[in-house]
């Protein structure tokens, strides 16, 4: 079609015509969040795997110096040190790739211009860098397998990086590169690039683990002791028995426990122990609530937990105690222990509480409180008033899990068995207390999946992603991010869980 002679009527077809290429080119917010939401999960995923292969890597020191594993921990060990540096030099070059299109998309500090679809495609499809990228990904694949026959035999069928060719709607886009980054947002690229990282990743965990396995499980060398003591109370009175506890415990100077106490952390000693020191407050009987955490032999993680209990004596013999610990807890029923003197009837008392309320009789009462911080509940026995001062916290955030599992490795029928996310609130001290998810996100990459998927989730079943979660294979890593749960206190986000399928 001819453009019009008249310079007005010129201006205004090309200014349409321009506005038109623009609109075609907008990338809407949602999309953008989508894969942000995809690129922090591949990230998270990654942080999950890592953990996991140092684990290992630990565990192959130490068989490197016992006598029994030394032999075969010298063959395996290299096998799995040339596994992480191939993957760690095609990780660090895929990063040095999402920089330069960054870099290219205008970037500014952390910041760059995410809907810009020029940068992917000069960086990777005008440029031979997604050719550069193919030829590495398919190098680091055959040089995996050609370590050790082994290896090839049993990651052949099912290694978890997928090079195939992606579907495409334009068919134009009739390469490797230009089907994954011509006319794609610089954030989308990134992303895909993200996918690939955490693809290495999740291959070099599954070789190191396989060699690993070849000489044994995961150990831990308990190389430290110390002597223990416990007393059985810690007030007496003429006629009361006394006892004391006392033992050895042993703990690997690799694998220090973590000790929290009322969930604040506390540092470990020189000798691996974490001590407590407190000063003794108002009258009333005090509950510790101390977590320990630490590496069994096996490698997998166990958390004991113990009450250590103390009372405060008062003057005036009042008492006042908190059934559960010396805290009350927003949003849920506290149950507390009133008990007069010498001479007082606790039918007598009169409670009142500076927060919330309090309600019940005869030593027995419930105090619901509303904010956080300290809460005074003041006792009356018609002679004197005495005022008993208690922390208020809100309930802990639950962690996320699937069946029994908060993450990490899973069998892919085990995986497939599950019915959805719940939120367990693990060693607190009130029990039945209930959260429940809500919502979350969910993303899928590795074997079974050549490109990556991704479903927002409303409620905490598997139920509306059950189709992807079908097409799960030895080799694919599920992340469920953006978990978020209800309960006592009000809404919650939790920590993300990863799971790498074998």
């Amino acid at each position: 079609m001819a453009l019009p002679k008249e310079p007005r009527q010129k201006m205004i077809n090309v200014m349409y015509l321009v506005l038109t290429a623009l609109l075609a080119l907008n990338v809407s917010s949602e999309v953008l969040n989508a894969f942000r939401t995809m690129d922090k999960s591949f990230s998270n995923a990654s942080a999950v795997i890592d953990n996991k292969t140092n684990t290992i890597f630990s565990s192959f020191e130490s068989k490197l110096k016992d006598p029994k594993t030394s032999e075969l921990a010298s063959i395996w060990k290299p096998k799995a040190d040339k596994a992480k540096q191939l993957s760690d030099e095609l990780v660090a070059y895929i990063e040095d790739l999402k920089t330069k299109i960054k870099n290219e998309a205008g970037s500014s500090g952390d910041h760059f211009n995410e809907k810009n679809t020029n940068a992917p495609t000069k960086i990777m499809v005008d440029e031979p860098n997604g050719k550069e990228l193919l030829k590495r990904l398919t190098e680091y694949k055959n040089n995996i397998l050609s370590i050790d026959p082994k290896i090839e035999a049993q990651f052949k069928n099912s290694f978890p990086l997928d090079l195939s060719m992606p579907p495409v709607q334009n068919k134009s886009n009739n390469t490797w590169e230009a089907a994954y980054f011509r006319r794609t947002p610089a954030l989308a690229a990134i992303t895909i690039l993200s996918k690939f990282q955490s693809d290495i990743k999740n291959a070099e965990a599954q070789v190191v683990e396989y060699c690993h396995n070849q000489i044994g499980e995961v150990q831990v060398v308990y190389d430290e002791f110390q002597a223990l003591a416990t007393a059985n109370s810690q007030v007496l009175y003429p006629g009361s028995e006394f006892t004391i506890t006392a033992g050895v415990g042993a703990f690997s100077k690799n694998a220090k426990p973590s000790v929290t106490i009322d969930g604040v952390q506390v540092p470990l000693n020189e000798n691996g122990l974490a001590e407590y020191k407190t000063v003794a407050g108002n009258p009333g009987s005090y509950t510790k609530k101390v977590n320990v955490s630490f590496v069994k032999p096996d490698g997998t993680t166990a958390t004991l937990t113990k009450d250590i209990q103390y009372v405060v004596a008062a003057p005036t013999g009042l008492t006042v105690s908190a059934d559960a610990v010396k805290v009350l807890y927003v949003g849920l029923d506290n149950p507390i222990s009133i008990g007069g003197g010498s001479g007082t009837n606790a039918s007598n008392l009169k409670v009142s509480i500076s927060q919330g309320t309090i309600t019940g009789s005869n030593g027995r009462y419930i105090a619901r409180v509303t904010t956080p911080g300290t809460a005074t509940i003041t006792v009356n026995d018609g002679k004197k008033t005495t005022s008993f001062d208690f922390r208020v916290k809100t309930v802990p955030t639950p962690t996320a899990m699937v069946g029994n599992s908060r993450g990490g490795r899973m069998r892919v029928n085990d995986f497939k068995a599950q019915s959805g996310v719940r939120a367990e609130l693990e060693n607190f001290v009130f029990e039945g207390v209930k959260f429940t998810v809500t919502s979350y996100t969910i993303t899928f990459a590795g074997a079974g999946y050549p490109e990556f998927m991704y479903k927002a989730v409303s409620g905490n079943s598997f139920a509306p992603a059950r189709s992807l979660i079908e097409r799960a294979q030895p080799g694919s890593t599920i992340t469920i991010d953006e978990i978020r749960a209800v309960g006592p206190g009000g809404p919650r986000t939790l920590a993300p869980i990863a799971f790498n399928l074998y």
